[in-house]
C-alpha cells in the first residue's frame, strides 16, 4: 500500500508541475507590452513554444535522468498523467469545462500496457510491482486479452480496474416491436409511457441523519488530529456507500427497462434551452 501511495504522490507532483508550467506560459502571453502589474510579471521568451503534451513528455524524459524520485516510477504511468492533463485542456476548449485545477490528492493512476500472462487466481502482475494479491470480485472473461489496468484509491481501500479487449465484433442490435418513453419526474424518479411510476430511492436522505452526526463530531475535533482523521474517513466511507448504492440502483433500473423494450433512445436538452428550476434537497436526493 505504501508503494501505491508513493506512485500517487509522484503522479500528483507531475500533474501539478505540468499545470503550473502551462499556466505560467498562458499568463505570460496576457502581460501588456507597455506596462507591468503591481504584483508580479511572467517573463517568458516570446519564442518559447507552448508546453503541450509532446513538449512536456520530452522534458519528463530529461528530468527522469537526474531525478531518482521520477526514475522510481514507471515511465508510462507518468506519461498517462500528462495525457490526463492534456485531455482536461481539450475538454475545456471543446466541451466548455472549467480550467484545470491543481490536485490536492491523486486518486488513481494507469498502466496502459500489461505484460503477458499477467492474470492469476486472486492476483495480478503489474509492471515494477510484480505479483499483487487482490480480492477477485468476478471471474475473468474468456476470449479477451487484458490491455490496461487502473489502480484506484478510495475510502474503503484500493481497487484495480482491468480493461479487456477482444477481436470479436458486436452484433447489430435488432429493432424491437415495443418502444417505451421515459421521463424524469420530481415526485417519482421515472415516469414511463405505460403509466408506471418508479419511486425515487433517496439514498442521500436516508443517510442524512448519520452524515450530519458525523459532521457535527468532526467540527469539535482538532483539525489534523488522529480523531479528526478517523471521523473524516468515516464520512468518506459513508459518501462512497451512498454513491455505490445509487449507481447500483441506476444500473438495475436500466437493465429492467432495456430487457423488455427496444430500442432505447436518449435525448439531451441543451443547457441554454433547458428551463431553469430551483431544486430543493428532495429531488436532488433521488439521483
Amino acid at each position: 500500500m505504501s508503494e501505491i501511495n508513493y506512485y500517487l504522490d509522484v503522479c500528483k507532483s507531475v500533474f501539478n508541475y505540468a499545470l503550473r508550467e502551462r499556466k505560467d506560459w498562458l499568463n505570460s502571453r496576457k502581460s501588456p507590452i507597455n506596462v507591468c502589474s503591481l504584483k508580479q510579471e511572467y517573463i517568458i521568451p516570446a519564442d518559447a513554444p507552448y508546453p503541450g503534451y509532446n513538449h512536456q513528455a520530452k522534458s519528463l524524459t530529461r528530468a527522469k535522468k537526474t531525478s531518482e524520485r521520477l526514475k522510481s516510477v514507471h515511465s508510462q504511468v507518468l506519461q498517462q498523467t500528462l495525457k490526463q492533463l492534456d485531455r482536461a485542456f481539450s475538454d475545456m476548449k471543446a466541451k466548455g469545462h472549467g480550467f484545470p485545477r491543481f490536485k490536492k490528492n491523486m486518486r488513481s493512476f494507469v498502466f496502459p500496457a500489461l505484460p503477458k500472462n499477467c492474470l492469476g487466481n486472486n492476483k495480478i502482475k503489474l509492471p515494477k510491482f510484480g505479483w499483487v494479491k487482490i480480492r477477485q470480485s468476478r471471474p475473468y472473461p474468456t476470449g479477451f486479452e487484458p490491455k490496461q489496468a487502473r489502480v484506484v484509491r478510495k475510502a474503503s481501500g484500493y481497487y484495480v480496474m482491468i480493461a479487456f479487449q477482444s477481436e470479436e465484433t458486436m452484433p447489430e442490435h435488432p429493432v424491437g416491436k415495443r418502444c417505451l418513453g421515459i421521463d424524469a419526474g420530481i415526485e417519482s424518479f421515472v415516469a414511463t409511457s405505460g403509466g408506471e411510476l418508479i419511486k425515487a430511492p433517496k439514498f442521500l436522505r436516508d443517510n442524512l441523519r448519520k452524515l450530519k452526526l458525523l459532521q457535527r463530531r468532526l467540527r469539535n475535533k482538532k483539525k489534523g488530529s488522529s480523531a479528526w482523521l478517523k471521523i473524516q474517513k468515516k464520512i468518506a466511507r459513508l459518501h462512497e456507500k451512498i454513491a455505490d448504492t445509487r449507481r447500483d440502483e441506476r444500473s438495475q433500473g436500466k437493465m429492467k427497462l432495456g430487457r423488455f423494450f427496444s430500442p432505447v433512445d436518449n435525448y439531451s436538452l441543451p443547457r441554454n434551452k433547458a428551463p431553469q428550476f430551483h431544486f430543493s434537497l428532495s429531488p436532488l436526493a433521488a439521483f
